[in-house]
């Protein structure tokens, strides 16, 4: 598993790089524009480059981008709609340019009108962004916490959309650990990570599992709120080990999105927690059941 956080682009898309770097990072998120307004950032041929020739040089395995929180593809205002989609599309063009895994994204909120009803639009325009990845590049719908109208708080949801866009080869998901948690599943408990596991395989395909996020909730099992915590520090504590563990999650680049000691972000502090709470746990995991004999070595 490779673990990362999170990162700040200010300064040039190619500064993430140099933060992931400080902080030892092996994978890194990036937003590719400001995450509080419509308008994208050009960034430059130079810039482009650069940020490809760096995450070479620091050796970055995983790069994902983050979409707009703003954006929501179920929106029935038609401004909204296309600001969304918009956002979405530059987005996905950046991400194919800088050479990124993945663009990771909240498919919106259906604002009451329940989720049946907006399928038709989400896979309307959620299709076409998809025609826009190139490469290496995936779009993976994010799970919420569940509050209000939001779309992808159960798997069952996102399995649906992967459906209806008749399983596109380009589209997966990203699981985030606070948010499940909020949305009702105690993922602190192996059994419940491996039933969330056997029900992605049945569902969606673990294929299509291409990241995770890695947060501790600072929110109550099943409150529906989206609310981080730092590791170790939140509802989930050591139990977050649980789900860190699953050997189904073995190999994925793993982003913490963390608040960080002072507000700003994942820092190498935080990522020597989870790595260290994901080696205690492997090793539980691996260690044999009391009563049973350890399988002999060959």
């Amino acid at each position: 598993m490779l673990f990362g956080a999170h990162v700040s682009s200010a300064g040039g898309i190619d500064r993430a790089i140099d933060r992931a770097a400080e902080i030892g990072a092996e994978c890194v998120q990036v937003f590719t524009q400001s995450p509080r307004m419509w308008r994208p950032t050009a960034h430059s041929a130079e810039a482009i480059e650069r940020f490809r020739a760096r995450r070479a040089e620091a050796g970055i395995g995983g790069v994902v981008c983050h979409a707009l929180y703003l954006c929501n593809l179920a929106a029935s205002d038609r401004e909204v709609r296309r600001k969304s989609v918009a956002a979405m599309e530059a987005t996905v063009d950046t991400a194919v340019a800088i050479g990124a895994d993945a663009v990771i994204f909240h498919v919106g909120s259906h604002l009451g009108a329940g989720f049946d009803a907006c399928v038709p639009q989400v896979v309307g325009v959620t299709g076409g962004i998809l025609e826009r990845c190139e490469g290496d590049t995936w779009l993976l719908m994010e799970n919420t916490a569940g509050a209000g109208g939001t779309i992808g708080r159960s798997v069952a949801e996102l399995a649906r959309l992967v459906d209806a866009l008749d399983g596109h080869p380009r589209l997966g998901v990203c699981l985030d650990s606070c948010h499940l948690y909020a949305s009702g599943y105690d993922v602190t408990d192996p059994a419940v990570v491996d039933a969330l596991v056997a029900e992605v395989d049945a569902t969606v395909g673990l294929d299509r599992l291409r990241a995770l996020h890695v947060n501790d909730s600072a929110a109550p099992l099943g409150s529906n709120r989206d609310r981080h915590a730092n590791v170790l520090e939140g509802e989930l504590g050591e139990g977050m080990g649980a789900f860190l563990a699953h050997p189904a999650f073995q190999g994925l680049a793993a982003y913490l999105e963390t608040p960080g000691p002072a507000g700003h972000g994942p820092d190498a502090e935080e990522l020597r927690k989870v790595r260290e709470l994901h080696a205690r746990w492997t090793a539980k995991r691996r260690a044999p059941r009391p009563g049973r004999r350890a399988a002999p070595r060959t």
